[in-house]
């Protein structure tokens, strides 16, 4: 066998002896079949180092039973290196069993089962070395599939080393079968399996109202919630946001639920989102992406397609410079020598060139909107937009004002197309009523241009109907945001009647109360029979009485 260098020992190597360096070589040459977690005679290789060193020594084996590294820690803990060499991907378990030395007769401890837990290990064991050099008991322990006890591993009983009576091949083999099939049983219908994160200085009530409002566009998306985890720390960790000890946490909590996605409140930069999964080595998301998978899901006319589509390459953009393998040279040959282009810049340009070309079809399309609603003015019929927080029960109000049939679902999101339809008054009036998308509030301004369509269908209404959903008890802070949105995109000049919907879920008086105070209107949009009053204040707003001409609209003159 070809000579080991002294740099394949890991670890804490200072101070040994040449002696020391040549005995944990010969470690490497330690050949173990793959149905023993170790030979006698490598644990006894193993002690023996162990006590000459007078520190703890481990071997890194995988599943042919080769030993991959040989580690030296000190003489009361031990440092596993990097394992990114032998990643996840789709398997269950890391492929790479550790075998260590304690040199104190105690089993596993508690950094011991933390290592084995945020490393994936097959199996992780330790072996007492006794001051005679010979092996004395050894203590193993490995993972448990996801159950409902949320046991994340199991401690087998100490044993003499000659005693151990287990086919590791067999065993591993067995455990990733189960866990596997605990994996499939607990998968809902093919849907991801998610833990929310909020790291934030802000006030906690603020963060937690942000957390629930995160778990409800998780629903909208599709995902099963497991948890939401929550960290006001004194300081951003600007590499993971979360500090190490609770990313550490959250990575074995996740492995308890069997979680494959991991869903940030804050937005996240792209270093960030590579940072944290390759840690964690899961899916990473932040509420950006979360919004835009929302879009590109409900997305149905030509017009929603396009701006989604055209939102996302915007935001997937910046991070294509995070791809590390994208950087090899692709052009030569004849005619195309020289520097080159590099795969990340043909991407990067590719990006460009659609974002322009969808600009392009966008403008186009945007077009076709305004001679529509040019036509609208020119026939002199008030035009109404329904507005409001997304999920407020917009859509319901459009389809029984109107008798249509827009999708209305329980939902985040669940119209992101505009919808237009006539309706009719008394003494032959009617008006143009359009339902829009809901806002949000902390809507990044990227995710603006998806909401063209809507804000372009809104620039020439007369009315704007604010639909609030009382009965969600931040309701007052969804009235600001949508407010500060309609300030934003200029729309803070036409006229405003504030809706509030929902009046079923609360009590009646304090509903009356609150109507009051806003000036505003009750009806429940599930319940026609509730929307005469509604009607009503919009024929007030539009032909207001005493007017000399009554029976014409005021029309927006801006």
């Amino acid at each position: 066998m070809e000579d080991i260098s002294i740099s394949s020992i890991h670890g804490n190597i200072a101070g040994l002896k040449p002696a020391d360096l040549r005995l944990l070589e010969r470690l490497y040459r330690r050949k173990t079949p793959p149905s023993q977690v170790i030979t006698l005679e490598a644990a006894r290789a193993l002690t023996e180092a162990s006590v000459q060193t007078g520190r703890q020594v481990g071997l890194i084996i995988d599943r042919s039973g080769a030993v991959r590294s040989v580690l030296v820690g000190s003489d009361r803990s031990i440092l596993i290196p990097d394992l990114s060499n032998y990643r996840l991907g789709h398997k269950r378990l890391r492929g790479v069993r550790f075998v260590h030395t304690h040199l104190t007769d105690h089993p596993l401890n508690q950094e011991d089962l933390t290592d084995l837990a945020l490393l994936r290990l097959d199996l992780i064991a330790s072996i007492v070395a006794r001051k005679d050099g010979l092996p004395g008991n050894i203590s193993l322990a490995y993972l448990l599939p996801p159950n409902p006890e949320e046991k994340l591993y199991e401690v087998l009983p100490s044993c003499p080393v000659h005693m151990l009576d287990l086919d590791a091949s067999v065993f591993i083999a067995d455990m990733e079968r189960q866990m596997e099939r605990a994996q499939a049983a607990v998968k809902v219908g093919g849907r991801d399996r998610a833990i929310l994160v909020s790291v934030s200085k802000k006030p906690r009530h603020e963060q937690e109202e942000s957390v629930e409002e995160l778990k409800e566009l998780a629903r909208s998306d599709g995902i099963t919630v497991l948890d939401a985890v929550i960290q006001r720390p004194h300081d951003i960790n600007p590499r993971y946001l979360m500090g190490a000890g609770k990313l550490k946490d959250m990575i074995i909590h996740s492995q308890q639920l069997g979680a494959d996605l991991i869903v940030f409140d804050q937005d996240l930069s792209p270093a960030q989102v590579k940072a944290i999964g390759d840690i964690t080595e899961l899916r990473v998301i932040d509420r950006t992406q979360l919004i835009l998978d929302i879009f590109a899901r409900r997305a149905h006319s030509g017009d929603g397609k396009v701006q989604v589509e055209l939102a996302q390459l915007k935001y997937r953009l910046p991070r294509l410079s995070e791809r590390s393998t994208a950087l090899s040279r692709l052009t030569g040959g004849i005619g195309g020598r020289g520097p080159g282009e590099t795969r990340l810049e043909i991407d990067m340009r590719r990006a460009r060139d659609k974002i322009r070309r969808l600009e392009k079809q966008l403008e186009g399309l945007g077009k076709a909107r305004q001679q529509r609603r040019e036509r609208r003015v020119r026939s002199h019929i008030p035009i109404v937009s329904i507005a409001g927080y997304t999920n407020a029960g917009k859509s319901t109000l459009f389809n029984n004002l109107t008798r249509s049939e827009v999708k209305a679902e329980n939902l985040l999101f669940a119209t992101l197309d505009t919808a237009t339809r006539r309706l009719r008054f008394p003494r032959e009036r009617e008006v143009v009523i359009t339902d829009t998308v809901g806002f949000i509030r902390d809507l990044p301004p990227d995710l603006l241009g998806a909401f063209r369509a809507t804000l372009d269908e809104m620039q020439d209404a007369d009315l704007i109907l604010h639909v609030v959903d009382i009965g969600n008890p931040r309701f007052e802070q969804q009235m600001e945001s949508v407010n500060k949105i309609l300030n934003e995109i200029g729309l803070d000049h036409i006229a405003c009647l504030v809706v509030f919907n929902k009046v079923d879920q609360v009590n009646a008086l304090w509903a009356r109360a609150i109507a009051s105070r806003f000036n505003s209107v009750l009806c429940s949009a599930i319940d026609p029979a509730t929307l005469g009053p509604l009607l009503e204040a919009i024929e007030q707003q539009l032909w207001p009485e005493g007017s000399s001409e009554a029976d014409q609209p005021v029309l927006n003159q801006n």
